[in-house]
């Protein structure tokens, strides 16, 4: 089995990380959370003190980290990983973050030497435990090759979409769609509740006809019809309207350089804006229907 360093194994890297060590991995962890390191470590990862000491000595990096700059500082900062790493390192970023990051960090692997793939995921906290995870693959033919054995170890869907940054451009249009679907999806509800419909009826009509989204169909805004909603446990986060107004963010700041029209998603990234500043954010991003409704 091949030894990888972990790099940000917090709500999503950890159960991403514990899949790997499932595999009889040998993975080698770092994190700036002691919580985040503690529970690495009883998942049996060997903790590494700090980016250079997880990325020296092994076959691979893996990267989960908040935005752009934190990757541009990890993999090309004084002691990054790019600096640290074996010749023939393979690294995987799986962050989501602007295209421009992403196309940098690619610049500088490919200057030292090494392959790299963008890989941002989606499928939230529960994919991630599950090994379920969809990789949206930006990179060369040989790094996505390299890479496929350790993505299926994590993930089901594992989906080149072309060279460097490709990856990221997929799930900012992901979830620039899922954003808006969840929105006119909760407004639909709130529309059914004022005027008599109960919640069931709707799902049982809409989840067999023209209204149906994975939004309805797996992560729908009202508790009942989807058990494994969030909506079901007072919306604890799966993934959080943090994270939507993260990527949404992400894809209008894309949308800018590219001269494209954004309406939808611009008004999209609005309301979920709304609900950052009600303090809900922390929420999980179909607790937008508490915002519909008017119920902080």
């Amino acid at each position: 089995m091949a030894k990888i360093g972990f790099i940000g194994v917090g709500n999503m890297g950890g159960p991403m990380l514990n899949n790997l060590v499932k595999a009889q991995h040998s993975v080698s962890a770092f994190d700036l959370s002691d919580a985040a390191k503690k529970a690495a470590e009883d998942a049996g990862a060997t903790l590494a003190g700090s980016v250079a000491e997880a990325a020296k000595g092994v076959d691979a990096v893996v990267t989960m980290l908040p935005a752009g700059p934190h990757v541009r500082g990890v993999y090309m900062g004084d002691d990054g990983v790019i600096g640290s790493v074996d010749a023939g390192t393979l690294l995987i970023d799986c962050s989501t973050i602007d295209v421009d990051s992403a196309r940098a960090a690619h610049a500088a692997a490919e200057a030292a030497g090494l392959d790299m793939l963008d890989a941002p995921v989606s499928g939230g906290v529960g994919g991630a435990e599950a090994g379920s995870l969809t990789f949206m693959c930006g990179g060369s033919d040989k790094a996505f090759e390299r890479a496929r054995p350790f993505l299926e170890r994590m993930g089901k869907n594992i989906v080149h979409a072309g060279p460097a940054g490709n990856g990221q451009i997929a799930k900012i249009c992901n979830n620039m769609m899922l954003g808006a679907t969840m929105i006119a999806t909760a407004e639909a509800f709130v529309l059914a509740e004022k005027l008599g419909l109960d919640h069931q009826t709707l799902w049982n009509i809409a989840s067999t006809s023209s209204g149906n989204s994975w939004a309805l169909s797996n992560y729908c805004p009202v508790p009942g019809p989807v058990p494994a909603s969030p909506a079901n446990r007072d919306y604890a986060a799966g993934f959080t309207a943090a994270n939507m107004l993260k990527d949404l963010r992400l894809a209008q700041a894309a949308m800018a350089s590219a001269r494209s029209a954004s309406p939808i998603g611009g008004q999209a990234a609005a309301v979920f804006a709304l609900m950052e500043a009600a303090g809900m954010d922390d929420l999980d991003f179909s607790g937008i229907i508490k915002l519909i409704r008017g119920k902080g």
